[in-house]
C-alpha cells in the first residue's frame, strides 16, 4: 500500500523559480564623487542604478531627503525560514538599508559609511502574505567618524509595528583603486 501524502508538504515536482536582473551597482571607490544625498537622488530618478541587494530580496528605495530614507519591502514565499516565518535576515538587511541610507543624506562629497553595530528588534512575526512593509530610517548623529540612526518597519497599511533598530556607522574616505596598498 503507498504511503499517504501529508496534506500539508509540497507534491513531488512542485517546483518554484524567482529571477531577477540588475545593473552593475556604482563602485565604492566611486560613491565618494557625490555627496550621499546626490547618489540616492541619482538611484530614486533611475539616473544611477539601484543596489542588487534590493532586487534580490523584493525591497527598494521610495524616498531620501536630509537625515531620513524610507525602503519599502514585499513579502513572499521565497524569504522563509524553517518555522514558515519570513526570515529575520530580511527585516534586519531593509532596516540595515534604511538606517544606514539616513546617515548617507548628509555625508559630504567624498565621504562613505560603512555598518559597523547593527541593533535589531523584531517584535512581530512577517508571514508570506503580510502585505507591503515600510521601514523609515533617521539619522541621530553624524559626527566626523561615526554615525547613529535609528529605523522602524511598520506595514505600509496598518502601521503595525514589525520591527525596529538601530545602527552605528564608521565614517570614511574610499580609497582610489590605484592608491590601495601605499
Amino acid at each position: 500500500m503507498a504511503a499517504a501524502h501529508d496534506a500539508g508538504a509540497p507534491e513531488p515536482g512542485d517546483i518554484r523559480s524567482r529571477t531577477h536582473t540588475w545593473r552593475p551597482p556604482v563602485p565604492w571607490s566611486e560613491a565618494g564623487d557625490r555627496s550621499g544625498s546626490e547618489l540616492l537622488q541619482g538611484i530614486l530618478k533611475g539616473e544611477l542604478p539601484e543596489p542588487p541587494i534590493g532586487g534580490t530580496l523584493g525591497f527598494r528605495l521610495v524616498a531620501a531627503d536630509e537625515g531620513r530614507a524610507v525602503f519599502e519591502g514585499e513579502p513572499g514565499e521565497h524569504l522563509l525560514n524553517p518555522m514558515g516565518t519570513v526570515h529575520g535576515g530580511f527585516l534586519a538587511t531593509l532596516l540595515d538599508s534604511a538606517l544606514g541610507s539616513a546617515i548617507a543624506t548628509v555625508l559630504p562629497r567624498g565621504r562613505v559609511y560603512t555598518t559597523t553595530q547593527l541593533g535589531v528588534h523584531l517584535v512581530r512575526p512577517v508571514l508570506p502574505h503580510t502585505p507591503l512593509l515600510r521601514c523609515e530610517g533617521h539619522a541621530v548623529h553624524v559626527g566626523r567618524t561615526t554615525a547613529t540612526a535609528e529605523a522602524r518597519v511598520v506595514g505600509a497599511t496598518d502601521g503595525k509595528l514589525y520591527a525596529h533598530g538601530s545602527t552605528t556607522c564608521a565614517i570614511l574616505t574610499p580609497v582610489p583603486p590605484g592608491d590601495r596598498g601605499r
